[in-house]
């Protein structure tokens, strides 16, 4: 029978998964950028038109 505490002890993250994760990060971040310059953009088309 497999102990899974025992095998969990010895798992690593390869480095590969480590580098994805801070990739994904920061794609998240620049998304989230992404919008808040849309909505200031958008704000600001509609202050120019009153």
């Amino acid at each position: 029978m497999i102990d899974f505490k025992e095998e969990l002890k010895k798992y690593k993250p390869c480095l590969e998964v480590e580098d994805l994760e801070s990739d994904i990060r920061s794609d998240e971040i620049q998304d989230l950028l992404d919008i808040l310059q849309s909505i200031v953009k958008k704000q600001n088309q509609n202050n120019n038109k009153e």
